[in-house]
């Protein structure tokens, strides 16, 4: 099952953030509410969100200050502005501090909603193009593979089982499976190249790393997981 997003709506005008927490439970998220920029931070601090939902004109410490405080700590959780400020100099300010989207006051709800799905969509493709596990990285646009400060030269092929493997963290994935996807049908069964090729890849990414990410499951197949990480069934 997948797991729900979970949003945090930082507005002082209560009637509001009541609106805005209903209509996203609604929708099937998890929200979290904060009246002034002092608990917006305390909740940012404490837990980690999909989306953030900003007004700037909030209590103790205002939303400008707050989105710049987040980024500063290096939060990359997208953030929606809502206010009432309409000036373009404004809505400079606020992109240019860090963020996402500007969503002028009153507001519908079916452009709110599409703004959401817009940042999700983009937040999700930023994801996808850096796959990770512990300190091992891989780009899939420069196709760069770090782990830690050091770069792994991959061929092709090499390249191929590994994004495959970190497309399916800690899931096993059989001989055939990892045959099929590699060298699609046309495989000869009997062949021990995926032996061979698991074995040119730990190589590179963990013989000389204390922590080994590739694991054998006896009978199974193959499983690159975190020594912390559970496998997925």
């Amino acid at each position: 099952m997948l797991s729900k997003l979970r949003f945090l709506v930082i507005e002082d005008e209560l009637s509001l953030l009541k609106i805005i927490a209903l209509r996203l439970k609604e929708e099937g998220y998890i929200v979290d509410t904060a009246r002034n920029g002092k608990e917006g931070k305390d909740y940012i601090d404490a837990f980690e969100y999909d989306c953030i939902i900003l007004d700037l004109m909030i209590p103790i410490i205002d939303g400008l200050t707050l989105l710049k405080e987040i980024r500063a700590k290096k939060v990359t959780t997208p953030v929606l502005i809502l206010t009432a400020k309409d000036s373009i100099k404004d809505r400079v300010i606020g992109l240019d501090t860090g963020a996402d989207d500007y969503l002028m006051k009153p507001f519908s709800f079916d452009e709110l909603f599409a703004r959401i799905r817009a940042i999700l969509r983009r937040q999700k493709e930023k994801r996808d193009m850096v796959l990770s596990i512990d300190d091992l990285k891989l780009n899939t646009i420069t196709r760069e593979v770090t782990r830690g400060d050091k770069v792994i030269e991959l061929t092709s092929k090499e390249y191929s089982l590994l994004e495959y493997f970190l497309r399916n963290k800690n899931r096993v994935l059989t001989k055939s499976q990892i045959a099929e996807n590699l060298w699609n049908f046309d495989f000869d069964y009997s062949s021990n190249i995926v032996e061979v090729y698991i074995r040119y890849l730990r190589r590179k990414i963990d013989d000389n790393f204390e922590n080994k990410l590739i694991h054998t499951i006896r009978g199974a197949g193959y499983v690159i997981k975190d020594k912390n990480e559970k496998i997925n069934n």
